[in-house]
């Protein structure tokens, strides 16, 4: 029985670790909708600020140092007048296309039952009426 515990704790462990490794790089409200404007090509940081509705301009400058750092962002500098920094997606995010593309499919599913849940609760509060 307690071989049997420890191998459950081990398969869970190996499905948790990784999971938590890809949460500490990708946590928080701003990083994935940062990497989503960049799948569309280079862009400075005004650019990345308009199309990321709602971040502040140092929110969206410590999240890119962060993505930087985690080696998914590559901030370009251009030694003109004045200087021109860009941002562009490094081979590796390309890595991240599928778990986007997952949590766009689950989010548009979720929106769904939760429309559908609040349509039947109308139907039932209006038939009671």
């Amino acid at each position: 029985m307690k071989k049997q515990e420890e191998k459950e704790h081990s398969e869970c462990m190996g499905i948790l670790r990784p999971i938590r490794d890809a949460l500490d790089v990708l946590n928080g409200k701003w990083k994935l909708p940062i990497i989503v404007a960049l799948t569309f090509g280079e862009k400075r940081f005004g650019e990345i600020s308009r199309e990321v509705n709602g971040v502040t301009d140092r929110m969206l400058s410590k999240e890119l140092r962060d993505l930087e750092l985690n080696g998914l962002v590559k901030r370009r500098v251009e030694n003109t007048y004045p200087v021109k920094v860009t941002y562009s997606l490094t081979p590796h995010s390309e890595s991240l296309k599928t778990v986007i593309a997952a949590l766009r499919d689950w989010g548009l599913l979720h929106r769904q039952e939760l429309l559908k849940e609040c349509s039947e609760k109308d139907s039932i509060v209006e038939s009671a009426s």
